[in-house]
């Protein structure tokens, strides 16, 4: 996959792409990047990429030619772009197992209060938000994408790490332990160390369930739950009660 970041300020991504396992899978050869400033293409001689917007209002927006510069530069017409912005669509788990299937990617950072309107128009394919708040830089919003769809990658992650993780199946994580298996008076599960995998498998998953009723309810509906499944959410959900 290569991936292009278009941003006024391109050196807050540059020590994410080069350090970790980012780093490692673009020394693989399982990524590539490109950090584009839009300033660069800025039309006039003090580099303004900033304007108030027709009708009036607070703040201001990123001037359409800039960023049309870049996005040509960018050969954005072959590409999938997207603009990270708090109006779009919410991002999740299975968005980001879309984008892994892609071989370029553009990301739009904003900045100011938005985007020239005529820029989305021409260019945009999707309008994605991290989640519901507002933030002053497209560019933390535009690592957590890539951070979500680069780990997806064949070969930049074992397959095995990714098969039990939060949202792969609609659950969250079961809680993990590590050693000493005694610390500071807190024990460690003594299922996990009983070496029985059919009942540490039966505990991680009623775990899942707990922590997902727990924090996020909302994954469960629709998922049309059968037999003791049904029966083991309503029982949690009893003993919450």
């Amino acid at each position: 996959m290569n991936i292009n970041v278009l941003s006024l300020f391109p050196d807050i991504l540059r020590g994410f792409f080069q350090s970790s396992i980012m780093a490692r899978a673009v020394a693989k050869g399982l990524v590539s990047y490109q950090l584009t400033d839009i300033r660069d293409y800025a039309t006039d001689k003090h580099h303004k990429c900033d304007d108030e917007p027709f009708g009036g209002g607070a703040g201001m927006l990123m001037k359409p030619e800039p960023v049309f510069g870049a996005m040509e530069a960018a050969g954005a017409d072959s590409a999938r772009v997207v603009y990270l912005s708090p109006g779009g669509r919410l991002f999740n788990q299975a968005y980001a197992r879309d984008l892994a299937s892609e071989e370029n990617l553009i990301l739009l950072c904003g900045r100011y209060e938005g985007m020239d309107q005529r820029v989305i128009d021409r260019w945009v394919d999707d309008e994605i938000s991290i989640g519901d708040y507002v933030l002053s830089s497209g560019e933390v919003a535009a690592m957590v994408l890539v951070d979500a769809v680069y780990r997806l990658i064949p070969g930049v992650i074992t397959g095995e790490s990714l098969e039990e993780e939060s949202f792969q199946d609609g659950l969250l994580e079961y809680p993990q332990y590590t050693r000493p298996a005694l610390y500071d008076r807190m024990k460690v599960p003594d299922v996990l160390v009983s070496g029985h995998h059919a009942n540490i498998n039966q505990w991680r998953f009623r775990k899942r369930l707990e922590k997902t009723l727990v924090y996020r309810p909302d994954l469960l509906q629709g998922k049309g739950l059968e037999g003791e499944l049904r029966a083991l959410v309503h029982e949690l959900t009893e003993q919450g009660e």
